[in-house]
């Protein structure tokens, strides 16, 4: 028993970690795929991830560097790959293609990226490797297994931007507490905002526990890295939203990557912070947020759910009412955020 064709191409819908992770699995299945996504996911860059598949023995076409992506699958050796640019999604595909290639996969990353991938495999018993820099693993088959999705950091990240912006203590129960998922509580520590984590349990090899937020009496600006960024790659435009509503300037550096998400969320986040009032702007691959406020307007999601999420969270602190423009795409990764807004107390009309 295992994988058979699909009988249509399978639809990624906006998920480029979908896209990216199917690809990986289906590099060892003997016949061909197709993957497809939405118009948004069909911009974004699909090369980074066939090349390393191609150099392990799978069949892969891209369009022009970009989806609709046809994968054939067929027998795979292990590799080992140099990422040039940090990125959970390649090195996820490339270690699950080494769980059926012949001999060991490694993935050597510039910078430490979110390790969900490789603590799942070592949670089910396959022989993970780490050394600084690089994650290898070799062939291995698991027998099934039962599982427990934790609440999403990254989506609770919203919600404590807005006890923060509002001065409200907050607390988040059953939600992952993976460290490379939480380091946007580290810039939010930074910024002035007391947070607190306690975790309960692992779930397949995922500390799963409790959020705490204290009251923020006010917030104060600060300085993103290149090295942290990809750290708090999916946090940034909630981030940059709270910046603007700092005392001080707050800097995204070596941001580029940022161009090639659901929307172009370097530019992005300037814009909508200029629309609603506020000072922000693009200087090379740094997204610099001059803070003081916001006043208040109309401004896009671009269709990109968390720029949605964080324009409203924007607006529960400006000194007038914000409008978001593709407010629905909210919904593609955190069904119900207005509605569990409203019950916090926020004031919206939809």
């Amino acid at each position: 028993m295992g994988l058979h064709a699909p009988g249509a191409a399978l639809d990624c819908g906006n998920s480029g970690t979908t896209m990216r992770l199917v690809a990986g699995v289906l590099a060892s299945c003997r016949f061909e795929a197709e993957l497809v996504g939405d118009e948004s996911l069909s911009e974004r860059p699909m090369e980074r991830v066939a090349e390393p598949l191609r150099a392990m023995g799978a069949r892969v076409r891209t369009t022009d560097g970009y989806a609709p992506m046809v994968v054939s699958g067929g027998d795979l050796h292990g590799i080992r790959h140099v990422c040039r640019v940090p990125s959970a999604q390649v090195k996820g595909a490339v270690l699950l293609a080494g769980l059926a290639a012949e001999g060991e996969t490694t993935v050597e990353e510039p910078a430490v990226t979110r390790d969900h991938t490789e603590r799942a495999l070592e949670a089910l018993g396959a022989p993970v490797r780490t050394a600084p820099g690089a994650i290898g693993v070799a062939p291995f088959q698991h027998e099934g297994f039962a599982g427990e999705l934790p609440g999403d950091v990254s989506s609770a990240a919203f919600i404590v931007a807005a006890a923060a912006l509002t001065g409200s203590g907050l607390a988040l129960h059953d939600v992952g507490l993976n460290p490379t998922r939480t380091r946007f509580l580290a810039v939010l520590e930074r910024m002035g905002v007391r947070t607190r984590s306690e975790a309960a349990r692992i779930a397949l090899g995922e500390p799963v526990g409790e959020l705490f937020v204290s009251a923020c009496p006010g917030l104060v600006g600060t300085t993103v890295t290149e090295d942290e960024l990809p750290l708090v790659i999916d946090e940034v435009p909630v981030l940059a939203m709270l910046a603007a509503h700092a005392d001080g300037e707050t800097r995204f550096e070596g941001a580029g990557e940022l161009r090639v998400k659901e929307s172009d969320r370097l530019a992005g986040p300037a814009e909508a912070i200029r629309a609603l009032g506020g000072h922000a702007s693009v200087q090379g691959d740094d997204l610099v947020i001059a803070g003081g406020g916001l006043r208040g307007g109309r401004a896009s999601s671009g269709g990109d759910h968390r720029m949605a999420m964080a324009l409203a969270v924007a607006g529960l602190a400006g000194s007038g009412p914000v409008e978001v423009e593709g407010i629905e795409a909210a919904d593609v990764s955190f069904p119900g955020f207005l509605r569990l807004l409203a019950r916090l107390g926020a004031r919206m009309d939809a």
